[in-house]
């Protein structure tokens, strides 16, 4: 095992943490939005004196496993094809984490498929834990008991539950009793100061229902509620027809989605993984666009070079959700020299350059705030430049202006 970190360095701004109590050192900053004046932390990034220079991560996410004892609709994961495609065992996953360290992260984050039903991710966590991480998980419920929770605790575990609007339409998409489900792990993690975040992805479903997850989550002491927009990946893929809301869809429920982030500031924080919610966002708050873009949105297309995840099997991806453009497996190849590579690579310096986008985004004069989904344009079109059919925008250069 690692030694554990214990020193840091100051490096950058970030958003993160729940409480000043888990930071090491800072200083309070302020962003204004709607008039609303929020406040997020500036802190010393928690770089190991061991690395020499901060990582340009502050959380890499590992995808434990695909499996899962739910059934959702839009789940992007489907079972391993291939014997290279297995779960990494458990000597695998510590290594993992030691990848993590060296790279200098000081945020351990894992998701799948549910994580709680890999056997030995506890073991994992442990060992996350006694190297010096912060971990997060997300869980949809389904494996949810106490000895879990007992286990969550323990460790200190951030804990993210996924819950896709009311009842009603949570449970079109994850079956029946699935809310529920949900709704008692979250209880719990609230009541033992585990719970994160909730998380909700946008389907014709619940998208009317969007004011739903932000009031659980204020109700429960959640820290933030996140909206993801539909990637066609996975299961997804096959039943996009059925689940992807129209575009006029997605602008009415993004600007209701602006609204609640004014009505919840200073209460709790409101994100959005979509690309062009951050045009929502300019177009009804230029003044204090910069200072919530910069700080505050995790919404911006991560295929570039800004983002790196690890898989089930142990390899490197560039995108959340697309499962191409693979960049080596830890199995051979350093997390850290596997970023590198990422930055030299062709392909995502292409990708960063937004003026190599095609079509409609490529016109569009919030072109550098958003471009898109780089996945959904594959996915429809065959082509990673092509333009995301999903934005009802229309820019202004089409328009004759």
């Amino acid at each position: 095992m690692k030694e554990p970190r214990n020193k840091w360095k100051l490096t950058r701004y970030i958003t993160w943490p729940r409480t000043l109590a888990q930071l090491p050192s800072s200083s309070l900053q302020l962003w204004k939005l709607g008039g609303v004046w929020t406040m997020s932390f500036r802190v010393d990034c928690m770089v190991s004196e061991t690395m020499g220079n901060k990582s340009p991560l502050y959380m890499v996410t590992w995808r434990c496993t695909r499996k899962c004892v739910g059934n959702c609709l839009y789940c992007s994961y489907s079972p391993p094809k291939r014997p290279e495609d297995a779960e990494v065992n458990t000597k695998l996953g510590y290594k993992i984490v030691d990848e993590i360290y060296d790279f200098g992260a000081p945020w351990f984050g894992i998701s799948g498929g549910e994580p709680l039903v890999r056997e030995d991710i506890f073991d994992v966590i442990e060992y996350a834990k006694r190297t010096g991480f912060e971990v997060s998980l997300i869980t949809s419920g389904f494996a949810f008991d106490e000895r879990r929770l007992n286990l969550l605790a323990k460790h200190e575990v951030h804990t993210a539950v996924s819950i896709d609007g009311t009842r009603e339409s949570n449970d079109k998409i994850r079956g029946k009793g699935a809310y529920d489900k949900a709704l008692f792990a979250l209880k719990k993690l609230s009541e033992n100061g585990l719970l994160d975040c909730i998380v909700t992805t946008m389907t014709k479903y619940n998208i009317k229902d969007m004011a739903h997850p932000a009031q659980v989550a204020a109700e429960h002491h959640a820290r933030m509620v996140v909206y993801h927009n539909l990637v066609p990946v996975g299961r997804a893929s096959t039943n996009m027809p059925d689940l992807a809301p129209t575009p006029e869809e997605y602008e009415s429920a993004f600007n209701e989605i602006y609204d609640l982030q004014v009505a919840y500031a200073g209460k709790l924080k409101v994100n959005v993984y979509a690309p062009f919610y951050a045009r929502i966002v300019r177009q009804k708050n230029p003044v204090d666009f910069w200072d919530w873009y910069r700080n505050g949105f995790l919404g911006k297309c991560s295929i570039g070079g800004n983002y790196m995840g690890i898989t089930e099997n142990g390899d490197y991806r560039a995108c959340g959700f697309h499962e191409a453009h693979r960049i080596g497996n830890v199995k051979d190849k350093k997390l850290t020299t596997a970023w590198t590579d990422l930055q030299n690579s062709e392909l995502h310096q292409k990708l960063r350059d937004k003026s190599n986008i095609k079509g409609k985004c490529g016109a569009c004069e919030y072109r550098e705030i958003c471009g898109g989904c780089r996945t959904r344009a594959e996915f429809y079109t065959g082509d990673l430049f092509e333009s995301d059919p999903a934005c009802a925008y229309v820019p202004k250069v089409l328009r004759g202006e």
